[in-house]
């Protein structure tokens, strides 16, 4: 019997977010001082020129949504967030003091969690704070990621007058069921009201995120979503995978059954009819699973060849220097990545103690940094080419391992460069991991990675 290609490429494998994927980071060979060596680098090198990004992890959410897989802790308790905002302060305030001058901010990102937790005061205290050690570049990006259901009028409008211009708004499907499934009960009134404010306000990018393949997710479904959406016109979406990871601990995907979840054919068609849904309202294919309005600095970045991605997902910016803030955080100096605690109490103990809260990180390697820069160049640009930059030295094994792809028209293989075929797109990840020389030389022993289509 003949198996689809969705059947046949959906298997399990990394996001790539990052090269090499956090599960074969070499923990052994890192330190600290060498990260610290390694970001100090990174922002001799480039903070005068293109400025450096922050990530800001808010991790607090009042419940648990179970198709979530992100580090948060639940609660109501709202008296937590001073204590946070005051340690990430701290912890800003020590990379602060390692830097030979002053920090030129072109990107915040705040994610979580849930940043809309915060009160008004409290974030303003948080980018004040921020500010007050550094400069904005020229042309900075400041973005955050709002839940519908408690993302208020005051506070968009106080992140705006803090100079924030992008909002992501969290969608994932407006089935009652589905939201019952996943705990995320999210009326489109809700979405719909908060889209209306930032638009009054004066915001210049919106984004919703929308996922496929969650658990009783039908075609019904999912049209209803698009149109609900087509109907805000938002400027991006996020069109994601459902990432069914329920062995990582703590993240809660408990409210349903495997038979539940759309598979293979069933679920790729949930994805194709939302991207010719989106394409018929102008919405253009940017990068794996997202979209944008022409108008959009994401299509612009996409058409000049600068789109990058990184662990906040894709930007129109590109800086060299990521510090990531808060529990969880990853940095990347290019040269290196490191990534915070995860928990909470750890992360207080360790800022008490004057100390950054890293605790495990990788530095690249030369062959790690070439085959970054093809992952990159596929994931932004749908291609990559092999000169004496990128050459390496498996990169016979690696045409060996795309020769099945290239047969079912994926990809076409020229003399030194891959082409990404219109039908190749949804396959990604798996053109990835023939580059993935750490992923071919250790297989993974246990469950690590969603599946890839």
């Amino acid at each position: 019997m003949k198996i689809s290609l969705t059947q046949k490429y959906n298997v399990p494998g990394p996001r790539y977010t990052s090269y090499p994927t956090v599960p074969y980071w070499n923990e052994t060979d890192f330190t600290n001082q060498k990260w610290i060596k390694s970001f100090q680098k990174a922002f001799s090198e480039s903070n005068s020129q293109n400025g450096i990004s922050l990530y800001i992890h808010l991790p607090f959410c009042e419940s648990m949504c179970t198709f979530c897989g992100c580090n948060k802790r639940i609660t109501k308790n709202h008296s937590v967030e001073e204590t946070y905002i005051t340690a990430l302060l701290k912890e800003w305030n020590l990379y602060c003091n390692l830097l030979s001058e002053k920090p030129i901010i072109k990107e915040i990102h705040l994610g979580g969690g849930t940043p809309t937790f915060f009160s008004v005061n409290n974030l303003e205290m948080l980018i004040n704070g921020i500010l007050s050690k550094a400069d904005k570049a020229a042309n900075y990006e400041f973005s955050f990621e709002g839940h519908p259901n408690n993302t208020t009028y005051e506070q968009l409008k106080k992140l705006y007058d803090l100079g924030f211009r992008r909002v992501s708004f969290g969608v994932q499907d407006y089935a009652e069921k589905v939201q019952k499934a996943i705990h995320r009960i999210q009326p489109f009134h809700n979405v719909a009201k908060v889209t209306f404010w930032a638009k009054e306000i004066g915001y210049t990018s919106i984004g919703h995120d929308i996922i496929f393949g969650l658990p009783f997710q039908t075609i019904e479904n999912v049209i209803d979503t698009v149109e609900k959406t087509n109907s805000l016109k938002p400027d991006r979406l996020a069109f994601y995978s459902y990432a069914h990871v329920p062995w990582i601990k703590g993240n809660g995907q408990r409210g349903f059954h495997e038979e539940n979840l759309p598979k293979d054919a069933e679920k790729r068609k949930l994805y194709e009819t939302g991207k010719q849904m989106l394409s018929k309202n102008g919405y253009q294919e940017i990068g794996m699973d997202h979209f944008a309005l022409v108008s959009d600095s994401l299509y612009k970045a996409t058409a000049n060849k600068e789109l990058h991605r990184n662990f906040m997902g894709y930007s129109a910016s590109k800086t060299q220097l990521m510090i990531g803030l808060g529990v969880s955080s990853i940095s990347d100096s290019w040269y290196s990545f490191a990534q915070n605690t995860k928990s909470i109490e750890e992360y207080y103990q360790l800022l008490e103690e004057d100390k950054l809260p890293v605790v495990k990180g990788h530095i690249l390697t030369v062959e790690d940094l070439i085959i970054r820069k093809h992952i990159l160049n596929l994931t932004c640009e749908f291609e990559t080419s092999w000169n004496n930059e990128l050459y390496f030295e498996e990169i016979t094994d690696v045409l060996e391992n795309l020769k099945e792809i290239e047969k079912d028209k994926l990809i076409v293989i020229e003399e030194n460069k891959i082409k990404i075929t219109d039908a190749g797109r949804p396959f990604v990840r798996n053109i990835c991991m023939a580059f993935d020389l750490h992923l071919k030389r250790k297989s993974p022993e246990t469950n690590l990675f969603s599946m890839t289509v």
